[in-house]
């Protein structure tokens, strides 16, 4: 991705130094301070250990990646309530027809990555940036006004207005306080143990957690926190894996017109977008970790799923394309 010398969002709240440290895990029960760690791919069982409940606050962890409203589980509220049935009315706004672009083809062109924290930071204020004059452009042609979040850095845990959140639970958004929460060794998280490097992967989980903002903004989130608050827990999952997949769509929008206007993609980044959407689908995090799957459970989507909605994203660049409320093939 071209992004030296590009426009760095003011937006940037950094908080890192002030995170470290003992601090309560937001579950019943205890966690260990300073964050939890994934776990290793070899065998053999770690002294007080076992599967039990550290094994469920691994799995837990890793599947709230990307987009995870902290606020029911923060806050100790979650799905409740009888079966419920039905997906709340959601309609997109119109918008123009975007100007077509035309974007590199996908190759094995290798990136410098950034290896400082500086280097790390502007580059987070960047992509931050690309999302503002974005979405400023796609709300102004709907008639709307966008109104832009903060993006906080932090390391090991975090006060936000939705509760306390940990590096362990991945980027988060929290629309109480309309902020995006990172710990940028989060990064190097997503390189080595999900084996999605590169610049653009790391654009990627920005744009999906802004890509929740913008759900907020449009009246998206209070829909289906209500809708989901009136079914069981099976139905309440399956509608938040609509919400989650929108927001991987709004970032393939965001993709397109950050090409059609800034020309910013390189050859390589689209290849490095969809690997990092593949490795955190829930059917391969739910491999990874406990060896089986459980459809049921899922509440990010699929690798194929997040895969085709990016896609569907930036092939159109319009928000219309993003319309997972409405469609029975996700």
């Amino acid at each position: 991705m071209r992004w030296r010398g590009q426009r760095q969002s003011q937006n940037i709240e950094d908080r890192r130094g002030s995170g470290r440290g003992a601090f309560r895990f937001p579950f019943p029960g205890r966690g260990r301070g300073g964050g939890m760690r994934f776990p290793s791919s070899g065998g053999g069982g770690k002294k007080g250990g076992g599967i039990g409940l550290l094994g469920i606050l691994i799995i837990l962890g890793l599947v709230l990646f990307f987009g995870f409203d902290p606020g029911s589980l923060m806050q100790g509220s979650g799905p409740t309530g009888g079966s419920g049935s039905g997906f709340p009315d959601i309609r997109l706004p119109e918008q123009q027809q975007p100007r077509t672009t035309t974007l590199p083809t996908p190759g094995e062109i290798a990136k410098p990555q950034s290896s400082s924290q500086d280097d790390l930071k502007s580059f987070v204020a960047v992509v931050l940036g690309t999302t503002e004059d974005v979405w400023h452009k796609l709300f102004n042609q709907f008639g709307g006004s966008y109104r832009e979040p903060r993006l906080v850095l932090f390391e090991g845990s975090v006060r936000s207005a939705c509760g306390t959140g940990m590096s362990a639970m991945g980027p988060f958004y929290c629309p109480a306080d309309e902020k995006v929460y990172i710990d940028l060794d989060f990064y190097r998280e997503l390189k080595n143990r999900f084996r999605a490097p590169g610049d653009f992967a790391q654009a990627y989980v920005i744009a999906h957690e802004v890509g929740h903002h913008v759900q907020k903004l449009l009246g998206i989130a209070n829909k289906v926190e209500a809708a989901k608050r009136r079914m069981g827990r099976r139905g309440a999952n399956a509608l938040q894996v609509r919400m989650e997949l929108q927001a991987d769509c709004f970032a393939g929008v965001w993709a397109h017109q950050m090409q059609a206007d800034k020309g910013l993609i390189e050859p390589g980044d689209i290849d490095e977008a969809l690997q990092a959407a593949s490795a955190i689908g829930d059917d391969r995090i739910q491999r990874q970790t406990q060896g089986y799957v459980v459809p049921d459970s899922f509440t990010h989507g699929s690798s194929a799923q997040r895969v085709r909605w990016f896609r569907r994203g930036l092939q159109s660049g319009q928000l219309q394309a993003c319309d997972t409320f409405n469609t029975d093939q996700l």
